[in-house]
């Protein structure tokens, strides 16, 4: 070899030599601690949850331990799980891609954490498995990847600021490694340049729930539990992320298993996965309102603003199950037709967004307003710890502000949720009815307010007659005339199962006459709320209720009702609450038939042989005379009327159904996923989830007993409301 090529040569193969020594070099574990000393040596204990040095395994008191390296571990139960404090390492410097450790106690990331802390702030924290009874003393090996953080000096601390059943932890063999370590994965991370409105994530119903935070800037915006798919999802939830198109977000997931394909599958897009099965889908209700994608329940913030029906909803958009309390928000211009519009108000650091009301601050009274448009102002529970009423605003029915100044009302009782706020035009007030539980009691506490911000307590109202209480969450308080009478009106007071009180109210009290009267009188049927903000014109009472209508295998779940007229019918009983479905519902007739009047003998042929259909609107008034039994089959589900015992029977369920002036009057609304029914003037209302069989579309009416003479007989097949003329 020349020499002039020899030295360079001889150079290069040093160097090389030097960084494949340097990388086996660097390749070799760094012990942090084993914790196999009689005391902690360097580290730093506070308080008494640590003691002096290591346990040797099981405290007294303790569950068996096990699943530790050695004969010592960290282990803070020492005089049990009400005993707290803190354990800090020494400095150290990062020098391997992952630090490991085993872990296990009591699950709480706030209280009980191992934390990794780089310049006085935590970059990662675990914590152990359980956190409720039962569960295992095991610890389990858990990493961290720490490759951001080469060169850097750190710590770490082991929190217990815990007490009560699992207050404390166990932590052991903490070490720096450049192999990736068995087992999970703890706050995994995922950066993402945001190109597209959604983020799709991978949902897999039953699987163990994930903490996944959404991180800008470095901060984080949102946290919520979500069942991940490891492998193939059985959906994708749209994660809307336009707000930051242009940066770079951070999803960080709290516990991975080796091998999850969870963060890595997630992808972008403008419109949702498989959307163009979106309301097609075998389970959706096609005139019941559902949310296209995740779960939901409460109808809230129900107001007309700027010319539109405004519909918000608790929604889970992570999951098929109840959590991750968001607001939904879906809007109509028509009652029938509704376009979701995302959401709007998402967990914070006062915690999930539980139910509420909203209306429009025509006076300004808040000052959220703008000259010549005024506010729309959604009043809500942040359910955190402590439990309190948040205010947020718009003007354009579309953006939502939180009050800088929230809350507005603070936690009275663990609990205290739903508030339903209404403008008193005579008092010139401000009126919220409160759920609270006070005194081990369910009651409904009465606040005032001029501004929308600051309220004081008027009234606490806490049963019936008897003392009986019945107003449990989710309030609702509206002024309706009896019969239509302006001069003869009542207020009503409502619950979440739509029992209800009549009464006066006079701006600073209501004073029942009647109350814990029921409402409908099917199943599935919850936390119904009222319109805020009609028209004057308009002059109706329109109700919205929770549908509890499961739809297994389906990515959405639950809906609501069709909308509902509510009235005051004087009754010999006093006044009475009647359902009735909107007239605005018509426009979804299709099809007519139209029998008319119609006498149907007992053993006659079905008149309805020839008729198929799967949405359906079924409209009569009969006279039962002396028969025994009039039953309607719809699609298989069967509605019988019991003559002498007026009662309805909607799919075995009985409901007591009078006859008026020996007439009855029946309305039914079949869907994919329930029928509603309405009967005798609509004092009678029975919702009631079931599912029809996809493939049966028959209707049949039979009579038992005598002759019934039908004054009027209809069937409406209907269209799809998802489906726009």
């Amino acid at each position: 070899m020349n020499p002039s090529l020899k030295r360079p040569f001889i150079a290069a193969a040093l160097a090389l030599f030097t960084a494949t020594a340097f990388a086996t070099h660097a390749a070799e574990d760094l012990l942090i601690a084993d914790f196999e000393g009689a005391d902690y040596g360097t580290w730093k204990a506070t308080g008494e949850a640590f003691g002096s040095g290591p346990a040797r395994g099981t405290l007294p008191g303790q569950m068996p331990v096990e699943g530790f390296q050695g004969k010592g571990l960290v282990n803070s139960f020492r005089g049990g799980d009400d005993t707290t404090g803190t354990l800090e390492s020494p400095p150290f410097r990062i020098d391997r891609r992952y630090l490991a450790f085993l872990i296990g106690g009591g699950k709480n990331e706030q209280k009980l954490a191992l934390q990794l802390v780089v310049d006085g702030r935590v970059v990662r924290s675990a914590t152990g498995p359980n956190d409720r009874n039962g569960g295992s003393e095991a610890l389990a090996p858990e990493s961290w990847d720490v490759s951001d953080l080469a060169g850097r000096m750190a710590s770490v601390r082991i929190v217990d600021d815990a007490k009560g059943g699992w207050g404390h932890l166990n932590v052991d063999h903490l070490r720096q490694t450049d192999t990736r370590p068995q087992g999970p994965r703890i706050n995994a991370e995922r950066s993402i340049p945001v190109r597209s409105r959604y983020l799709h994530l991978p949902i897999r119903n039953g699987a163990p729930k994930r903490v996944v935070t959404l991180l800008v800037d470095g901060r984080p915006v949102v946290r919520n539990d979500i069942e991940l798919a490891d492998g193939k999802p059985d959906w994708w939830a749209p994660m809307e992320v336009r707000s930051w198109q242009g940066k770079t977000v951070t999803l960080r997931v709290d516990r991975l298993p080796a091998g999850s394909r969870a963060l890595a599958s997630i992808g972008q897009g403008d419109t949702l996965k498989n959307a163009g099965a979106l309301y097609r889908e075998p389970l959706r209700g096609q005139f019941h309102f559902s949310p296209r994608r995740g779960w939901n329940n409460d109808p809230n913030g129900m107001v007309f603003y700027n010319g539109e029906y405004h519909l918000f909803f608790q929604h889970n958009p992570y999951g098929w199950d109840w959590g991750n309390m968001h607001w939904g928000h879906a809007v109509s211009r028509d009652l029938v037709h509704w376009e979701e519009l995302g959401d709007k108000l998402l967990p914070d650091d006062l915690g999930p967004m539980f139910s509420g009301s909203a209306v429009v601050d025509w006076k300004n009274t808040s000052g959220f307003g703008k000259e010549g448009k005024p506010p729309l102002v959604l009043i809500y529970t942040a359910a955190g710890n402590p439990t309190v009423q948040c205010l947020a605003y718009s003007t354009d029915g579309r953006t939502f502000t939180k009050y800088a100044g929230n809350p507005v009302l603070k936690q009275i009782t663990g609990g205290n949720r739903d508030p339903k706020v209404m403008w008193h035009e005579p008092s010139g007030k401000w009126v919220m009815v409160l759920y609270v539980e006070w005194q081990k009691k369910h009651t409904i506490h009465c606040f005032h307010s001029t501004n929308l911000r600051d309220w004081s307590l008027a009234q606490v109202v806490d049963g019936d007659a008897t003392g009986k209480p019945y107003l449990f969450e989710c309030p609702d308080f509206f002024e309706l005339p009896v019969d239509g009478e302006p001069g003869r009106k009542r207020w009503v007071l409502l619950a979440a199962n739509s029992a209800y009180a009549v009464g006066s109210f006079d701006g600073a009290r209501f004073v029942p006459e009647q109350s814990n009267l029921p409402g409908h009188r099917g199943r599935g049927f919850y936390a119904p709320q009222t319109f805020s903000d009609l028209p004057a014109r308009d002059g109706r009472r329109i109700q919205i209720g929770w549908f509890q209508t499961a739809t297994k295998g389906m990515p959405f779940n639950q809906s609501m009702t069709v909308p509902l007229e509510l009235r005051l019918l004087g009754t010999p009983e006093g006044p009475r609450l009647t359902f009735t479905p909107v007239r605005e519902l018509e426009a979804l007739r299709a099809r007519s038939h139209r029998l008319g009047s119609v006498a149907l003998a007992p053993g006659v042929a079905n008149p309805l042989a020839a008729l198929r259909g799967e949405l359906l609107e079924v409209r009569a008034v009969l006279e039962p005379g002396d028969a025994t039994e009039i039953r309607f089959s719809l699609r298989g589900v069967p509605v019988v009327y019991d003559v002498k015992r007026q009662e309805l029977v909607v799919n075995q369920h009985r409901a007591p159904a009078p006859l008026h002036e020996g007439l009855l009057d029946l309305t039914v609304y079949c869907d994919r996923t329930g029928l509603e029914v309405f009967a005798s003037r609509g004092l009678c209302y029975v919702p009631m989830p079931v599912q029809p069989k996809a493939d049966d579309r028959s209707l049949s009416v039979e009579v038992q007993g005598a002759t019934v003479r039908f004054k009027n007989l209809a069937i409406h097949e209907l269209r799809s409301a998802w489906k726009r003329r």
